[in-house]
């Protein structure tokens, strides 16, 4: 005897209910069809009215499919309206089709159906049979049915909540950027998934310094991860150029930040450029009554004023941050003058500046936008657009006559580690073009002095390019 597979048994478990031989499985979510499952219902002796009174359980999602394709841009002046919501104070007129687009909503006129109607079995064949005939506007006029939603949500104002309820019967409503939050946070109460996305889209290519921490905040408090690698992405671009010259920067949440500064695609001029940038988000932590950017001689000069006893971040003050900057690479500071700015201010614990000191020769991931000198090594970074839409970046060496006094080494060769990066924003996503990590011995002459270029062909407008390297035992 053949064993049966799965197919053929699941046709056994077919069940025929009610007079119309109307057939499903038994473990198969309910299909949108209302007039089955009533004659379902009566061959098992099931209260129909008693389920309607659990919306849950009848999957509202798929009745709301019935409606989807007939609902949006369709002339519902020439009938009254079938519901009227109470919600935040007033009265909403709304129509049964547009109604089902939100789930919210429709388990509340369930519910209000099963209570106020004398056969809500029948309303709803009626209506799902008028639905799939075209014939709405035919039937015979009922008594408007009232319900009611409470929102304590303060983000949802009667202009956003106004907005939310026009897309029910719209396609294409603007939505202004300042309004978006409330219309997001509306769609999410009334489960309106086509608007909470199209909320989601506005906000991702709307990100500037004034709306980054709400957006985020947002993204977090509806657990939307689109919305939140957003502007993840956005602030590893825009920490240090825009960002770190700006008030907004006070605004950016310690978690988001974090995170931001463990991202190994985070922009930065130089690792020091990005320290400053650190130093002025804490300033403006601790001194919320500055409105506007302080020069980085009074953000010093604050931090030195502290007992010379501990250092900063070894005092109760500092330790919640400690996390933050034990994300930055200081061995990438490498000229003199910086490195005694951070003994200077006394913000970093002994033990983390004879770290720096001792490990120099180690230092990685130096980057800068023209020049650089290290260890008494001299190379020059290039960035070179060929036309409209092709670029390269590469570096090379270049002789100690060529720059700034300073040590220098004698050796002619030196063995370099080397990767470049590149990013750049087109159409909303990012762009990410990289070389693979590259050792080659750099001298003075072609072709050993330069390296190997990345090169790229991109829309995008800026690009952010990343030049990180080490020094290998040789």
């Amino acid at each position: 005897m053949k064993m049966l597979n799965l197919q053929d048994r699941a046709r056994l478990e077919r069940r025929i209910v009610g007079s119309t031989n109307r057939w499903r499985s038994p473990t198969k979510l309910f299909s949108g069809d209302l007039l089955g499952l009533s004659q379902r219902c009566k061959a098992l002796n099931v209260d129909f009215d008693k389920a309607l009174k659990n919306p849950d359980r009848l999957c509202v999602s798929q009745i709301q499919k019935l409606f989807s394709k007939t609902s949006k841009n369709k002339t519902i002046q020439s009938r009254e309206a079938d519901v009227i919501l109470e919600c935040l104070g007033s009265k909403w007129e709304l129509h049964q089709p547009q109604l089902f687009q939100s789930e919210t909503l429709s388990k509340l006129y369930l519910m209000a159906l099963a209570q106020g109607t004398k056969s809500p079995t029948k309303e709803l064949e009626n209506l799902l049979r008028a639905q799939r005939s075209g014939k709405i506007k035919a039937r015979p006029p009922i008594k408007k049915m009232f319900i009611f939603l409470k929102i304590n949500d303060p983000i949802v104002t009667k202009v956003a909540f106004a907005m939310a309820l026009k897309n029910l019967y719209l396609s294409e409503v603007e939505i202004n950027i300042d309004d978006v939050m409330g219309v997001l946070a509306s769609a999410h109460i009334l489960q309106f998934s086509s608007l909470f996305q199209r909320c989601v889209d506005i906000m991702t290519k709307g990100l500037t310094p004034s709306t980054i921490k709400s957006f985020y905040l947002a993204g977090c408090k509806y657990k939307e991860e689109q919305l939140t690698t957003a502007c993840e992405k956005w602030l590893e671009m825009n920490l240090v150029p825009l960002l770190g010259t700006q008030i907004h920067l006070r605004k950016i949440p310690q978690d988001l930040l974090h995170r931001v500064l463990r991202s190994p695609r985070l922009f930065t001029f130089n690792e020091f450029h990005l320290l400053k940038t650190l130093l002025l988000w804490v300033f403006l932590q601790l001194n919320p009554q500055v409105q506007l950017v302080p020069a980085q001689e009074t953000v010093l000069t604050f931090f030195t004023s502290f007992s010379r006893n501990y250092s900063f971040l070894d005092q109760d003050t500092g330790q919640s941050l400690v996390p933050l900057f034990l994300c930055l690479r200081l061995h990438s500071i490498v000229k003199g003058k910086n490195l005694e700015l951070l003994r200077h201010i006394n913000f970093f614990p002994e033990s983390w500046l004879i770290r720096v000191t001792a490990n120099h020769y180690h230092a990685e991931y130096t980057t800068h936008s023209e020049m650089i000198a290290i260890y008494g090594f001299f190379f020059e970074i290039k960035g070179i657009k060929h036309d409209t839409t092709s670029y390269s970046f590469y570096m090379q060496r270049v002789r100690h006559s060529d720059c700034e006094h300073g040590p220098i080494s004698l050796r002619a060769e030196r063995l370099v580690k080397y990767e470049i990066r590149a990013q750049t924003l087109v159409d909303g996503k990012w762009q990410e073009f990289r070389t693979n990590q590259i050792t080659q011995k750099f001298g003075f002459s072609k072709p050993s002095c330069k390296s190997h270029a990345l090169k790229i062909h991109t829309v995008g407008i800026p690009i952010y390019a990343s030049f990180s390297f080490i020094f290998p035992m040789s």
